[in-house]
C-alpha cells in the first residue's frame, strides 16, 4: 500500500511538471539563429557534408532502405499495443535486445524500475435521454471504476475551465461533467483530459468526460493520462468522440435534459520494467554521451507504430548504421528505449536519478516521440550558442527540406525530465499536421506510417547524431 500510494503521488507530482510545460509560450521557428558566430566551427561542421550524403544514400537507396519500416512492421504486428507493466511490454524489450545483437552490438544494458500498470476492462456509456444511444468511450488512464450497476446522472457542458469555475457548486454536485472545448493546440487542450476529472470532483462531480483531444475525428474517441489531486474524491473519468461531445452539447444548448449511465471497470498496481540502453563506445571520449530515444511502451489502443514505434526505431537504427557503416564517433552514441512514458514518463524520471551524478557527461539528448514522417529540423532547448551550432549542423541538411531549427524550453516529452536542469537536447522537427488525428485511438497502427519518409526519419537522426559527436567541441551549456 504504501509503494501504491509513493506511486500515485510521483505520478501527480510529475503531470504538474508536464502541464507547467505544456503552458510555456509557443514555439518560434526559422531556418538559421541570428547573431550567431561560431568561426573555425562553421567550416568543421560543413567538412561533414560527405558523410551526411553518404548515410543519407545507405539508408534511402542503400542497403538500409525501408530496414526501419521493415523491422518497425513486424515489431508492431507482433506485439501489438505494449502497456505499461503488461508482460507483452516485456516481451517486446526482449525483442528489441535480441534485434541489436542481432546487429552485433552487444552494449546492451537493462536498468530495472517500478511502474503504474492499469487495465481498462469494460467501458459502456449509454444515453437515456433525450434518447437512448451508445455513447463511443475510452477511459482515460489511471481512472477509478464505477459501481458494477454503473453511474447515472444529469450531465452539465463546459466550454472551459473558466466558464466551469463560474458554476456554483449546487450546479456541478451529484452531476456528470463534460468538458467540450475545441482543440486549440493539444499542449492547451490536453489540459482538459489531464485536469479534467480533478476539477470535477472538487466541486463533487459524479464523472467527468472530456471530449477527445484531437482536430479531426470519424467518431473515434483518444485515450491518455489524467492525474488525480489528492484530498479529492477519485471520480471515473472518459474520453467520447467529437462527434458525440457534440451531440450532447446541441442538447444541452436547447434546454433538454441530457442522463448518461456510465460503466467502467478497471485495475491498477505496480509492476517491474526496463528501460534500455544501447551504446557504441566513443573512441576518445567514451564517458560523453550524445543519447537518440524513444518510448517502447504504448497505450493499449491501435498498435503504438507512430505513438511511439517509429521514434523507437529511428533511435534503435542510429547506432547500428554507424557500426554498419564503421563510422566511429569520438563520443559514445547511446540509444534509450523508455518505458513507461504514457502513464507518467516514469522510465525517464528513473534514468535521471540513476544517473543524475553522470548528468555532466551527457552532451546533447535526442527524443522522437510526435511522428516520424517527413523530416523538417530539431525542436531545439539550449543556450543561444547551443542552438547556432545545432542551427550550422543543420544547413547540412538542405537537400533533404530537414533544415529547420525550432527553438524551444521543452522539446520531446521523456527529454523534459533531463533538459529542464540545463542539458542540451532536442526533439524531431517532422511534418506531422495529422499526428493528432490518430494520436491515443485504434487508429494508431502501421497504415500512418510512410516507408519512404521514415528512412528519412533515420538517416537525419543517425546523421544528425553522429555529427554531434563527433565534432571536437561539446555543445555548450
Amino acid at each position: 500500500m504504501y509503494l501504491m500510494c509513493k506511486v500515485l503521488f510521483t505520478i501527480f507530482l510529475r503531470f504538474l511538471l508536464i502541464s507547467q510545460v505544456h503552458s510555456l509560450p509557443k514555439k518560434k521557428s526559422y531556418s538559421e539563429i541570428k547573431s550567431c558566430n561560431i568561426g573555425n566551427l562553421a567550416e568543421e561542421i560543413a567538412s561533414y557534408d560527405s558523410v551526411v550524403r553518404d548515410i543519407v544514400d545507405y539508408v534511402v537507396s542503400g542497403p538500409f532502405k525501408r530496414k526501419t519500416y521493415d523491422e518497425l512492421e513486424k515489431f508492431v504486428d507482433m506485439f501489438g499495443s505494449r502497456m505499461s507493466g503488461s508482460q507483452v511490454l516485456e516481451d517486446s524489450i526482449d525483442y528489441m535486445i535480441k534485434l541489436t545483437q542481432d546487429e552485433d552490438l552487444t552494449d546492451i544494458v537493462t536498468e530495472e524500475l517500478e511502474v503504474p500498470h492499469w487495465v481498462r476492462e469494460q467501458e459502456k456509456i449509454t444515453m437515456l435521454e433525450p434518447r437512448s444511444k451508445n455513447i463511443a468511450v475510452l477511459g482515460l488512464g489511471r481512472s477509478v471504476s464505477t459501481p458494477p450497476e454503473g453511474v447515472t446522472s444529469d450531465v452539465v457542458v463546459f466550454s472551459s475551465f473558466e466558464e466551469f469555475d463560474d458554476a456554483p457548486i449546487e450546479y456541478v454536485e451529484g452531476k456528470i461533467v463534460l468538458f467540450n472545448a475545441i482543440y486549440t493546440t493539444y499542449g492547451e487542450t490536453s489540459s482538459y483530459r489531464t485536469q479534467g476529472a480533478a476539477r470535477a470532483a472538487e466541486k463533487g462531480a459524479v464523472a467527468s468526460l472530456v471530449r477527445s483531444i484531437t482536430p479531426f475525428s470519424i467518431n473515434s474517441p483518444h485515450t491518455g493520462s489524467q492525474y488525480y489531486s489528492e484530498n479529492v474524491t477519485k471520480i471515473p473519468t472518459a474520453a467520447i468522440t467529437l462527434e458525440d461531445a457534440d451531440l450532447i452539447n446541441r442538447f444541452y444548448n436547447r434546454g433538454e435534459k441530457v442522463v448518461l449511465n456510465i460503466k467502467m471497470q478497471s485495475s491498477f498496481e505496480t509492476k517491474t520494467s526496463r528501460n534500455t540502453l544501447i551504446d557504441l563506445k566513443g573512441t576518445k571520449n567514451p564517458e560523453k554521451l550524445v543519447i537518440v530515444s524513444g518510448h517502447i511502451d504504448s497505450w493499449d489502443v491501435g498498435q503504438g507504430a507512430m505513438d511511439d514505434g517509429g521514434g523507437l526505431f529511428v533511435s534503435w537504427a542510429a547506432p547500428i548504421i554507424l557500426k554498419r557503416l564503421n563510422l566511429r564517433p569520438k563520443r559514445t552514441v547511446r540509444a534509450i528505449f523508455w518505458t513507461a512514458e504514457e502513464l507518467g514518463l516514469i522510465g525517464a524520471y528513473a534514468y535521471a536519478e540513476k544517473h543524475k551524478n553522470e548528468s555532466h557527461n551527457i552532451n546533447f539528448i535526442m527524443e522522437s516521440d510526435e511522428g516520424t514522417f517527413a523530416p523538417r529540423g530539431l525542436s531545439v532547448a539550449g543556450t543561444q550558442e547551443a542552438r547556432c551550432i545545432i542551427a550550422e549542423i543543420l544547413k547540412l541538411f538542405e537537400s533533404i527540406n530537414a533544415s529547420t531549427l525550432v527553438e524551444t524550453n521543452s522539446p520531446g516529452s521523456d527529454i523534459t525530465v533531463i533538459v529542464k536542469d540545463g542539458v542540451p537536447g532536442a526533439s524531431l522537427h517532422n511534418a506531422n499536421e495529422n499526428y493528432f488525428w490518430f494520436h491515443h485511438t485504434e487508429g494508431d497502427t502501421m497504415n500512418v506510417e510512410n516507408p519512404e519518409e521514415l528512412d528519412l526519419c533515420t538517416a537525419f537522426w543517425t546523421a544528425v547524431a553522429y555529427i554531434i559527436a563527433d565534432i571536437s567541441v561539446d555543445i555548450p551549456r
